[in-house]
């Protein structure tokens, strides 16, 4: 009875004790909880998305009808155009794909100097094609203040006016008004919690962000992480860059918050929440009007390859469809628009301007993202059945180097391309390299980076096999497959259980709730020692 009574008293103080602290730790947050339910309500449609950017600097583009069945076939719902093409606003009518349309940079000045002209402007793009067509926003001009700063003083002007034609067409309420921001218009990105807006602008910045709070519209942002990395080479670990895991060890940390960063995009949207905090506003959301890696580039951009794109682009929509916010803002999760949809071929140089596409203009993939688990999210990705073949025009010693290679060290099935088997025949070394590489990609589970093989590589949605010659692609699943795949349930349970622990984790205090944790898993598995 001694015993009992003791194991009493002690867990009345700890919950004595521990409910205290609970009840600072709220008092204390309540000023962020505010801030924090106002931006929940700014946050549109309930949940995050990702779209797609879509340049028209490309040869040979798909015709509009043609672009929007290709959305509809890649089960693409949001874009973001660079104008307001008139023929894809037609072709979008009655699909549900959502579009925001953009007034160039060369309109401003006509825009933000007559009431006239932009009434005019929203009568002919927005009011002619809504709501049969799904215009969410208008983005005024891109990255005006830092390419055209010539024509910052008309910015909220042309907003105002543009704002005020939507309240006489009654469509302000569903049509939100913003500007697309280059990333360095924020300066001292790193730590977060120092990051201020350039005071040069601050004469458009206050007013352009009190119009945001009033109206429940976006700051929009085009943030790169790989420019950031190129430009911090040996500071900012290409791992952070890309939403690799990272030990502890490697995270980013903001001494003043203690906050732990594991990837440099959340640290760029944090920065964007502590300026817009340093002029007090914390009720308008960030939205990533652009974000991205290129795939190709010249020989002082070693790191725009394929590998590099499809793992940022990858983890990136996984990133957002975790819906996990980012450290100073977890119950927030902003929206991203993925720069781009297709490589704009005619851009000038460096080479990576003309490759930061997902798809070539012809609409057939660059790469191949790997974002399992996404629904039907890119229907035209690695869910689907892709190959990996020799490139064509390679030198054949390299092809051979790289066939010895898979077949040898990369322990790649090649028992079908040796004399008298079914892929011996045609007999030159691009077949064999073809069905090896293949034989190594799948074995692989499709991951990133193992279809490259020094560059000699790519990946195709074209069946290669020919005759009784079947690639490995293309045979049955085995039995191992289905155990992997089975595996994948095992995978959607957890991701279930840490959401689970986030929603709730989220409502208080971490520190505090790692610390109860440990207490309570100490009072649960350590028996009470007898006191007499």
């Amino acid at each position: 009875m001694a015993n009992y009574k003791f194991s009493v008293f002690v867990i009345a103080i700890i919950f004595v004790f521990f409910s205290a602290i609970f009840r600072y730790s709220q008092a204390k947050s309540l000023p962020l909880a505010a801030a924090q339910i106002k931006l929940q309500k700014q946050v549109q449609n309930g949940e995050p998305f990702v779209g797609f950017n879509i340049g028209t600097d490309v040869s040979n583009i798909l015709s509009a009808t043609d672009l929007v069945s290709f959305l509809q076939i890649q089960k693409i719902t949001q874009v973001r155009l660079y104008d307001a093409d008139p023929d894809i606003l037609k072709a979008l009518a009655k699909t549900k794909i959502r579009v925001i349309i953009s007034v160039p940079n060369n309109q401003i000045l006509a825009i933000g100097s007559s009431n006239t002209t932009a009434a005019s402007w929203i009568d002919r793009n927005v009011v002619a094609y809504y709501p049969e067509t799904l215009i969410t926003a208008i983005a005024v001009g891109d990255e005006l203040l830092t390419t055209v700063p010539s024509s910052a003083p008309l910015l909220m002007p042309a907003i105002e006016s543009l704002y005020s034609a939507l309240v006489a067409a009654n469509l302000h309420t569903q049509i939100k008004i913003s500007t697309p921001h280059a990333a360095s218009v924020i300066l001292d990105p790193f730590p977060p919690s120092q990051s201020f807006f350039n005071q040069s602008w601050s004469s458009v910045m206050l007013p352009l962000l009190q119009f945001l709070s009033k109206t429940g519209s976006p700051l929009m942002m085009n943030l790169y992480p790989y420019y950031v990395f190129m430009q911090n080479k040996g500071v900012v670990p290409l791992d952070n860059s890309l939403f690799k895991p990272l030990t502890p060890s490697k995270e980013m940390v903001d001494p003043n918050t203690l906050l732990h960063y594991t990837n440099v995009l959340d640290a760029m949207i944090d920065a964007a929440y502590f300026s817009m905090k340093n002029l007090n506003i914390t009720d308008v959301v960030v939205l990533v009007t652009e974000t991205g890696w290129p795939s190709k580039g010249d020989s002082k951009e070693p790191y725009a390859t394929i590998d590099n794109a499809d793992t940022y682009n990858s983890n990136l929509i996984k990133h957002v469809l975790d819906r996990s916010g980012t450290p100073f803002h977890p119950e927030v999760t902003s929206s991203v628009y993925i720069y781009e949809l297709f490589n704009e071929d005619l851009r000038s140089p460096p080479v990576s301007e003309a490759n930061w596409g997902l798809f070539y203009g012809n609409s057939t993939p660059v790469y191949l993202l790997h974002v399992y688990g996404s629904g039907t999210f890119l229907a035209n990705d690695t869910t689907n059945q892709t190959y990996c073949i020799a490139m064509d025009g390679v030198d054949s010693r390299i092809l051979q180097a790289a066939l010895d290679w898979a077949c040898g060290p990369g322990t790649a099935n090649c028992s079908e391309i040796q004399p008298g088997e079914d892929c011996y025949q045609p007999n030159n070394v691009k077949n064999h390299a073809s069905y090896a590489f293949d034989s190594y990609y799948q074995k692989e589970g499709k991951a990133p980076g193992s279809c490259d093989f020094k560059g000699v590589a790519m990946i195709t949605t074209t069946d290669p096999s020919h005759g009784s010659c079947i690639f490995p692609g293309s045979k049955k699943i085995s039995n191992k497959t289905r155990t992997v795949a089975n595996s994948t349930g095992t995978n959607s349970a957890a991701h279930s259980l840490r959401f689970i622990s986030f929603k709730i984790s989220s409502r208080i205090d971490k520190g505090l709730s790692a610390f109860l944790a440990v207490i309570f898993s100490i009072l649960l598995h350590i028996p009470f020692v007898t006191c007499c």
